[in-house]
């Protein structure tokens, strides 16, 4: 008996492995292209309808899990019906492939403690690439990226009442595929890239990002923000006011070209208070988390940042930015929310009980206190998760409870999208401009909530952006250039139009479709193909919570 049940056994694996060689490939079948971690879970998505599937080990050929599919389930904003495969049980790392009869078989994919290790690096270099006023260089996948040192006259001071005049606005990162510099957007990236150190410091501060040592005492991902606070330190007005220029761009968008063939006069715009919110929010966190490395630095960037409150403190009526005679982008929002934020980081790092009276005068304002998706134009969960996971004692003990309870609500919500989307789309059906960018920053609020109230579904969600941004999603391939499946290839992006190299440049999230079905890989298509430092800083986090 012993010797038929063997038998049997060595027929079933023999053929699982001739039925895996033999099955096309398929599109299928979409999972996470960059691999998943030995104990999260591990869902594929199937659009053929089917029955069963198998994980066959890509290396013996060997059937290691087999289950039911669960579905079909029809979705209405993609008009799909999706089955479901959960392969969560398979934990051993390895090399594996998804099997379902009828339909085909996945692309290799791979268990491993570190499939997301190799991504955030070159998601996180890819600041590096973005910076203005410098050559920056790197190889990936065979080809050479460089460009030379740009934008060394930034900038003329004739919007900021001193014509014909130069101050010195040279470095930071190019915002997105133009070449403009902008503060506002600034305030989110910066927001979400201390986040991501706050949350995750013990495992980034080690990790060599093979960038030039600008600040050797800091660890590299440190010192890459720290090019970018040096910039932001030049928009200040030059009169001491604390006033921040909105952007130093030119005055159109510049053409196609490689950054260090842009000769055109660039400026420091009019001063918002929008952006010189952001600026004191941006600069007090600095202050925190430069402080331990270069004591110093962390103060002249409190000093700035305290310059620019007590403006605002003395000048509470909203002053917009106005385009004018500029058709760069605009950046244009109201102050309210990165009042708050500048409130909540300025009593963060220093515990004034004024500032801390200021934030919650402003929380309690607030209509909805933790928003499910959110961008530059409503940096309101900055201040709100700081202060919620602030260890300052002063608070509001009800407000305080309130907001925590709220942080958990939006996780609750997005959880609950993830689990009802067949593609586990935190953000369900809603889309719009950069929403690939949206969807990154949301596990911001599922890592946030987990901290408060530590539970596996706020990080598993976390996980799901990654495998929805990798491959799970209606296209079944990444949205990410030079990572994943099928990376797009023609994003809108003037360095990778440029250079005369047919892949673009590497790690960059693009922003996604306006539709849940509409997504093109066109480089002309800025509304559905720009990457951008905002949406980038979302995904360069979302990966850290996968370290």
């Amino acid at each position: 008996m012993k010797k038929l049940l063997l038998f049997a056994l060595l027929i079933s694996l023999i053929s699982s492995g001739a039925n895996s060689a033999s099955l096309p490939k398929t599109d299928a079948i979409k999972l996470n292209s960059l691999g998943y971690l030995p104990l999260s879970e591990k869902k594929a998505t199937v659009t053929t309808a089917a029955t069963d599937f198998q994980v066959i080990n890509s290396k013996t050929g060997r059937e290691v899990f087999r289950a039911e599919l669960s579905g079909p389930i029809y979705q209405k904003d993609i008009d799909q019906k999706a089955w479901i495969a959960n392969f969560s049980e398979v934990t051993q790392p390895g090399e594996y492939l998804l099997q379902v009869n009828g339909v085909g078989k996945s692309y290799v994919f791979t268990i491993g403690s570190d499939v997301y290790k190799t991504p955030f690096i070159t998601s996180m270099r890819g600041f590096y690439l973005w910076r203005c006023g410098m050559a920056v260089h790197g190889d990936y996948n065979g080809n050479h990226y460089e460009t030379e040192a740009c934008h060394l006259e930034d900038g003329w001071l004739d919007y900021v009442g001193k014509t014909n005049e130069q101050k010195d606005g040279t470095g930071g990162w190019h915002d997105a595929g133009d070449f403009g510099k902008y503060t506002v957007n600034a305030g989110v990236t910066m927001g979400v890239l201390f986040y991501a150190w706050d949350h995750f410091g013990d495992k980034l501060k080690n990790i060599s990002l093979d960038i030039p040592r600008t600040a050797p005492e800091m660890p590299d991902f440190l010192q890459e923000m720290k090019c970018e606070t040096d910039f932001l330190l030049k928009m200040q007005y030059p009169d001491g006011s604390g006033r921040i220029s909105h952007k130093l761009t030119r005055k159109a968008f510049a053409p196609f070209i490689m950054p260090q063939d842009d000769h055109e006069k660039r400026f420091f715009t009019e001063w918002s208070s929008a952006a010189t919110a952001d600026f004191v929010a941006i600069m007090a966190m600095s202050a925190r988390y430069f402080k331990a490395y270069d004591t110093a630095y962390a103060q002249k960037c409190l000093d700035a940042a305290t310059v620019s409150y007590n403006f605002l403190l003395a000048n509470p009526a909203p002053k917009d930015f106005v385009q004018g005679d500029f058709s760069t982008g605009g950046y244009q929002t109201g102050d309210i929310d990165d009042r708050l934020w500048a409130a909540a980081e300025m009593w963060e790092t220093t515990g004034d009980a004024s500032a801390l009276t200021d934030l919650e005068s402003r929380i309690k304002k607030l209509e909805v206190l933790v928003e499910d998706a959110w961008d530059w134009g409503n940096v309101n969960n900055l201040g709100v998760f700081t202060y919620a996971l602030s260890k300052r004692q002063g608070k509001d003990s009800l407000l305080q409870a309130k907001v925590k309870d709220a942080i958990i609500f939006s996780a609750n919500r997005l959880v609950k999208n993830a689990q009802t989307d067949v593609y586990a789309r935190p953000l369900g059906s809603r889309y719009s401009w950069g929403c690939n960018g949206l969807v990154s920053r949301q596990a911001v609020n599922l890592q946030v909530a987990n901290i408060i109230l530590p539970d596996k579904k706020y990080t598993e969600t976390s996980l799901d952006i990654i495998t929805h941004l990798f491959g799970r999603n209606y296209y079944g391939r990444s949205f990410v250039t030079g990572i994943g499946l099928n990376p797009p290839m023609y994003p809108h992006d003037r360095r990778s139009a440029s250079d005369g190299i047919e892949a673009p440049w590497p790690g960059y999230l693009v922003g996604g479709g306006r539709s849940a079905t509409d997504w093109v890989d066109k480089q002309e298509d800025y509304s559905r193909n720009e990457i951008a430092i905002n949406w980038q800083a979302g995904l360069v986090y979302a990966l850290a919570a996968g370290l």
